[in-house]
């Protein structure tokens, strides 16, 4: 049976105390401020480890994740204004709509895309579009059409030109070119 103090507390066997306290006036006086000196840099460095090096490791930290955190911000502050003012315009009829897609695509692709209107649906075939026009197509079918990308099958392709490599001319020093995207994009349009 265990012993207590007047707290309640569990405390060390008389016996095991008695040995400890025999053992500890044993050592010389050397070794016990050795052992006290030890005790107290274990000490130190389970403070460090535990408590003080995470608490660091944060602050460190915390500058490049605000940065994020920040960009991440102004980005969606962007969008919401985009957004804002997309529900801001005038509603449009299909068949403006349809008409400002044309005009956009033929601006912007020119012969690299071919439409065909289903409904409130377009399909547009691509043929070697360049990534930047393709961008630039989208965003402007988006405020100048009201039309919603629903479908997007696109395939990076080689430009027609530049054909299969020979095997003579593998390490041509000429610059390549960026891919192009061939495939179709089904948009919907605002209904009447």
């Amino acid at each position: 049976m265990k012993n207590t103090q007047a707290l309640g507390r569990p405390t060390l066997r008389p016996t095991v105390r008695h040995a400890l306290r025999q053992r500890w006036t044993a050592l010389s006086l050397r070794e016990q401020r050795l052992i006290l000196l030890a005790t107290g840099v274990l000490s130190l460095a389970g403070l460090w480890w535990l408590g003080l090096a995470p608490a660091l490791r944060t602050l460190q930290q915390a500058p490049a994740q605000q940065a994020q955190l920040d960009a991440q911000w102004q980005h969606l502050t962007a969008l919401q204004a985009q957004a804002q003012t997309l529900q801001k315009l005038p509603r449009m009829t299909q068949a403006a709509a349809l008409k400002a897609l044309q005009n956009v695509t033929t601006e912007r692709l020119g012969t690299h895309a071919k439409l065909n209107t289903t409904g409130d649906r377009c399909t547009v075939t691509l043929t070697q579009v360049a990534p930047e026009a393709l961008a630039q197509w989208l965003t402007q079918a988006r405020t100048q059409a009201r039309a919603v990308p629903v479908e997007a099958k696109l395939q990076r392709a080689a430009l027609a030109s530049e054909g299969a490599p020979s095997p003579a001319n593998t390490t041509s020093t000429t610059p390549t070119k960026p891919p192009v995207w061939s495939g179709s994009v089904v948009l919907s349009l605002p209904a009447s």
